[in-house]
């Protein structure tokens, strides 16, 4: 879990940062981006390699690298003194850190006898659902307290327990054995993950394909993806990416019910802070102060579903989860800028119980049939699905941010131009600069905050439609795999 907690830590950590490493590395607002752009990436086209990796080397093995190379390239990003050392570290940072969760999931599954399963997600869910959410707060604490450089820091001494418990504690997990690398595969499919990234990282910025530099990321991300479909439909058992994991219809859907979850859980992470600091004047650390309960509740709920899993229904736990997680939303859609702190903790705290009863029954679901030898490849894929579905739940919700603050701005506009003077309209002269301004800062802020509102609406909307996949999740499949994982284990 620990391992787990350093690299989703990492994901969101450095955000509130970048103002501070922007001067200190005399960086300019687009390229102080590439520090979180560089590690995305680089974390992205490596997911897909961790099940070939822990086949040829290991597990456990594997698993040490990782957070060894984690950890010194986050000492590296703390003492770097200029924008491409610090890119080159966080390139090497994504490259390390690519494999913790996948693999940390994976070893969790292996060395825990069925009937603990469950309690082994919820304990290691912790670290995936409470990184993303604590990351800013984290990050803004240090930084205003300490420095920037403290954001990496910080990994060193959680790196080295980890890597300490795990060369003690964990058992060594034989290699499958040498195995060829389908090469082939491998490029096409980084090519197509490295660009979508690169896209959806970049896309708002550069006004998305009215921009060269996007229409040119798509391209080559369509391209490469449909090389590498002909290619994986073709090899068979040579191709890189493992097709028996298409013929477990857990699995699957379950990997699709993660998309939406890492969508919506980054996509709100990503709104709350800028909307409570840019819209509504919070400082940074009561910023973190209202949107960190939320944290507890998901830590909470899933302490409490790990020892419900194997008595209810998992369909059941599933419906329950994603009803109080959009109603959270639903909450969050009522938004205005009159809002009190426990209007923002409670939905919060709402959402994160939501997601906490979901997160470790779709774990325990989506592996239960599947065979063990394929779970480092699994979870992998189920990670990578994670990863991509936030980066584009973070790029859609800000889009219509964006494009629905701006037609709310202009139906605003043209309704106040066109009514008579009266409420709060006396209080500004239309006739001075002034006055006009006035009214204008103030149609900016409605029609931003109804820009936010109609995004979590969208992710309201997205959760309700993801409900009938339910029906295809085998509720007592879980007995077809249980066989299989307990001679994993006595192996």
């Amino acid at each position: 879990m620990l391992a787990t907690l350093i690299q989703t830590l990492d994901s969101t950590i450095a955000n509130v940062a970048l103002p501070h490493m922007q001067g200190a590395l005399s960086a300019s607002q687009d390229e102080i981006t590439w520090v979180l752009t560089s590690y995305i990436v680089a974390a992205a086209i490596a997911t897909p390699l961790t099940g070939w990796l822990a086949a040829r080397y290991g597990t456990t093995q594997l698993l040490c690298a990782s957070i060894a190379g984690f950890t010194i390239a986050s000492v590296l990003c703390g003492i770097s003194d200029s924008l491409a050392q610090i890119v080159a570290a966080r390139l090497l940072q994504g490259l390390f850190g690519a494999s913790l969760v996948p693999l940390s999931q994976s070893i969790l599954l292996n060395i825990n006898p069925p009937k603990k399963q469950p309690q082994a997600m919820a304990i290691w869910g912790v670290g995936v659902m409470v990184g993303p959410i604590l990351g800013p707060t984290l990050g803004g604490w240090l930084t205003d307290s300490y420095n920037w450089r403290w954001v990496f820091f910080i990994n060193l001494p959680i790196g080295l327990l980890a890597l300490l418990g795990v060369m003690t504690y964990m058992p060594r997990i034989k290699a499958a054995g040498k195995s060829t690398l389908d090469l082939f595969g491998f490029i096409t499919l980084s090519f197509a993950i490295g660009a979508l990234q690169a896209l959806l990282d970049r896309g708002q910025q550069k006004d998305w394909f009215n921009s060269t530099e996007i229409r040119i990321e798509a391209a080559v991300a369509v391209i490469s993806f449909t090389f590498f479909l002909i290619h994986t439909a073709t090899a068979g058992e040579r191709s890189f990416f493992r097709i028996e994991l298409l013929k477990d219809r857990n699995f699957v859907t379950g990997s699709c019910f993660i998309f939406v979850i890492g969508a919506i859980l980054y996509a709100t992470r990503a709104l709350l802070p800028p909307m409570l600091e840019d819209l509504m004047g919070y400082p940074v650390a009561t910023t973190g102060l209202v949107t960190a309960p939320s944290g507890i509740g998901t830590m909470v709920a899933m302490l409490v579903v790990g020892k419900l899993v194997g008595r209810l229904d998992v369909r059941g736990l599933l419906l329950i989860g994603l009803l109080v997680a959009g109603y959270s939303l639903y909450q969050m859609m009522g938004y205005t800028l009159v809002l009190s702190e426990s209007d923002i903790v409670w939905p919060g705290v709402i959402q994160g119980v939501g997601l906490g009863l979901v997160f470790v029954p779709l774990s325990a679901v989506s592996f239960a049939t599947l065979k063990p030898e394929l779970r480092a490849y699994g979870t992998s894929i189920y990670s990578l699905m994670r990863n991509i579905g936030s980066s584009i739940g973070i790029s859609v919700v800000q889009s219509v941010v964006t494009r629905n603050s701006q037609i709310a701005h202009a139906s605003l506009t043209e309704h106040v131009t066109q009514r008579e003077s009266g409420g709060w309209m006396q209080y500004f002269d239309l006739a001075t600069e002034a006055g006009r301004a006035g009214v204008n800062r103030l149609i900016d802020q409605q029609s931003t905050m109804i820009g936010y509102a109609d995004a979590f609406k969208l992710m309201f909307i997205a959760t309700l439609c993801i409900l009938p996949l339910l029906l295809l999740i085998r509720s007592h499949g879980e007995n077809a795999g249980k066989d299989a994982a307990a001679h994993a284990v006595m192996d």
